[in-house]
């Protein structure tokens, strides 16, 4: 027995009932617009007195906030009630949000069991059974290029540089900082704190391994301890003890919940980064990669052209409506945009839809023209 609901924008929650739980496959994007009937959902299943709830994530796009603190209203309200969520196959990245906000130790996790590549101790804990993508041995090249590119990206890089003076600033035993995106099909590094940390970076482009690397194409974060009694990434390892590296922690970076690219934190010193600074690094690497995804990165060109044609149709249909007001009122522009706006906060709806309304409209709405001649409002 099963039943769906059709909340806003990308969000889906199927409803089945098995002979213990009530399961929830949710799938696209769980944010400040679907989270509320993630929650309603919820709370219709506790009023109806159903206690083994099973949230599985496995068709998860992407989660901010707002559906972390959903699911860890139901955590509490099922512990309070004896009982505990479960959470199947809970992404890496979520995984580790679950562990820097303290609610992994609220929730039962069933993880996935799938071959491991490539990993360390570093692996051996929260994300051990978690999905694992396997790494291409001879070039970035063969990986289906992403094909990302933000309209503003020197905006972007900008931020990504602050983000790299700051994490080095912030993590303890921090001597170098980059951030290492996918462009154009390959992995290259768009912020580096020092020409050494470009240098690290480039010779694992160039010997095609390394955690900044793995990090950016697994989507699984890497910690090396010491590269002395490292073994993995045997080409790279040579070239970054001549660099004076010791230790590496590459955190990825994700677009919605796909991989586009790495923090990486390195060090002189052996075994620098102790749990505190991994959590530290971890909570950079997810505040990115919010902006990152807020950018638009791992959009395929065909999203991407539709987004550019809504937004050039927005602006199309924002300034007919301004200089529908401007011709009618005999006001500026200004006035005329500030009014338009103000339509809009009133009543609770886009900017575009109240632009449409004029435009559509065959009668000027009722507006007060001394407060428009007056000027912008506050």
């Amino acid at each position: 027995m099963s039943s769906d609901h059709s909340p806003p924008a990308d969000f889906r929650v199927a409803i089945s009932y098995t002979d213990v739980a009530v399961v929830l496959d949710i799938s696209g994007e769980l944010d400040r617009q679907s989270s509320p009937e993630l929650g309603a959902v919820f709370d219709t299943m506790f009023d109806r007195g159903h206690d083994s709830v099973v949230l599985d994530l496995s068709g998860l796009a992407f989660m901010d906030g707002h559906g972390l603190r959903v699911i860890n209203h139901a955590a509490r309200r099922l512990t309070s009630l004896g009982e505990v969520l479960t959470l199947r196959s809970p992404s890496v990245e979520v995984q580790r949000i679950l562990g820097i906000n303290g609610l992994a130790a609220s929730v039962r996790l069933e993880l996935d069991n799938t071959e491991q590549s490539q990993l360390g101790p570093e692996q051996s804990s929260v994300d051990r059974n978690a999905t694992v993508r396997s790494s291409p041995t001879t070039s970035i090249k063969q990986t289906d290029p992403m094909l990302i590119m933000p309209v503003e990206r020197q905006l972007l890089d900008d931020a990504l540089g602050l983000v790299v003076k700051l994490a080095k600033m912030a993590v303890r035993a921090a001597d170098g900082v980059s951030v290492s995106l996918l462009r154009d099909g390959q992995i290259k590094t768009v912020a580096a704190s020092d020409q050494t940390i470009l240098k690290m970076d480039k010779g694992q482009y160039a010997t095609h391994e390394g955690p900044c690397l793995d990090a950016s194409i697994e989507g699984r974060w890497f910690h090396v301890n010491s590269l002395e009694k490292e073994t993995r990434w045997p080409a790279f390892i040579p070239m970054a003890q001549a660099l004076g590296i010791h230790a590496i922690l590459s955190n990825p970076l994700l677009s919605k919940t796909r991989p586009v690219g790495a923090l990486n934190i390195y060090s002189r010193s052996v075994a620098a980064f102790g749990p505190a600074e991994q959590e530290l690094a971890a909570a950079f690497a997810a505040e990115t990669s919010v902006v990152l995804s807020n950018a638009g990165l791992g959009a395929s060109a065909d999203v991407r052209s539709q987004r550019l044609h809504d937004a050039l149709r927005s602006r199309e249909i924002i300034a007919q409506a301004q200089g529908i007001m401007m011709e009618r009122a005999g006001v500026g522009e200004d006035a005329a945009f500030d009014h338009l706006r103000r339509f809009s906060q009133q009543s609770a709806r886009p900017l575009r839809e109240r632009a449409e309304d004029i435009v559509a409209s065959t009668r000027w709405p009722e507006l007060d023209i001394e407060q428009i001649e007056a000027g912008p409002y506050d």
